[in-house]
């Protein structure tokens, strides 16, 4: 059994991943631990639970021995939070999946530009490694820490990654419309996200300054092995979960729609969680409560533009899922074990 800890368990991603790890068959839940609500019981906070995950929240003080006794520490903690408690001590006694933003990024001065404060442990950052399975799994394999990607990271980069590498993109003219439920805000009190503000409403938010955006064009330039510039805009959408990412990028003359699926099918048709559809466009609800990707690829000829629309719930495969995936590729069991490969039906 892998003993597993987790680090902010009462968190919109922590119900997550002790729902996914509960039903996990390999994983013994050791430790849960939270900045607040300490000492009560979980399921007494989260009935859902009840007679399955009753034991008692620990508080963050009990991180060190959490590392000692759990063979993976999840930490699903605000960003800089976990590069704080993060060191090679506890990398020496546990494996780390960080769900933040402390070490996606690898240019520290990236980090204090679009976070605006100083990176808690820069010297860590070269010992992270970007946990996107479908583009690093034998570099996760080996890792001790892994960053888990952002949840419009996640989609932005599956649905560009073969256009990317295929050498078929014409201009670094990429645009990138992303719509996400509310829960990709998290937990805590915001006014923007109460009922009255969200309900019957669509808003565009942090336009030309998301945080996800050198994520994305850090990985997408690693991957083509050159400088990718993205415009990218997040809008708000009065639902609980999921995103949905419609993409723009110029392909060079010629290319057909044909062509693109191809590249596509060829790039994702091992996949265990990315499915490229033909013929229809993604939804969110096809997508809903599982680690699934839905990939729709078009080319618009009178443009030339590919037009690139992807599908995840921004809870799992942007975030829980993609940790316990993460997770089974660093133990070295089955990576889709505990991960259901279906969504829940919504009508």
């Amino acid at each position: 059994m892998i003993k597993v800890g987790i680090a902010g368990a009462t968190g919109y991603t922590g119900q997550e991943l002790v729902r996914i790890l509960n039903m996990h068959s390999g994983v013994k839940l050791q430790s849960l631990l939270c900045q607040s609500q300490v000492g009560q019981q979980y399921s007494a906070l989260f009935p859902s639970f009840l007679g399955e995950v009753d034991q008692l929240l620990q508080g963050m003080d009990q991180l060190e021995a959490a590392s000692q006794s759990c063979d993976v520490l999840f930490l699903a903690l605000p960003h800089g939070v976990s590069a704080n408690l993060v060191n090679p001590d506890m990398l020496a006694q546990t494996k780390v999946i960080d769900l933040g933003a402390d070490f996606r990024l690898k240019d520290p001065f990236q980090y204090d530009k679009w976070y605006e404060s100083a990176h808690p442990a820069p010297h860590l950052l070269s010992k992270a490694v970007y946990g996107l399975p479908e583009y690093r799994r034998s570099e996760i394999k080996k890792a001790k820490l892994v960053a888990n990607p952002g949840c419009y990271a996640t989609a932005t980069i599956l649905a560009l990654q073969p256009l990317v590498s295929s050498g078929l993109l014409d201009s670094n003219n990429i645009i990138v419309d992303a719509k996400s439920g509310v829960s990709g805000a998290g937990r805590a009190l915001s006014l923007g996200v109460h009922y009255n503000e969200c309900n019957e409403n669509l808003k565009a938010y942090k336009v030309a300054s998301h945080r996800h955006t050198p994520e994305i064009e850090q990985e997408l330039s690693a991957i083509g092995g050159k400088d990718v510039t993205v415009s990218f805009t997040a809008h708000l959408v009065p639902m609980s979960r999921g995103i949905l990412a419609t993409t723009y990028a110029k392909v060079k003359a010629g290319v057909t729609e044909q062509d693109l699926i191809e590249v596509y099918e060829s790039k994702f048709g091992d996949e265990p969680f990315v499915k490229v559809l033909g013929g229809e466009s993604p939804e969110t609800k096809w997508v809903r409560d599982s680690n699934n990707c839905h990939i729709a690829v078009n080319v618009d000829e009178r443009t030339g533009n590919a037009i690139i629309i992807s599908a995840i719930d921004n809870l799992i495969k942007g975030a829980a899922g993609q940790a316990v995936q993460n997770m089974n590729l660093i133990c070295g069991i089955n990576e889709t074990a505990g991960l259901s490969k279906s969504s829940v039906l919504v009508h």
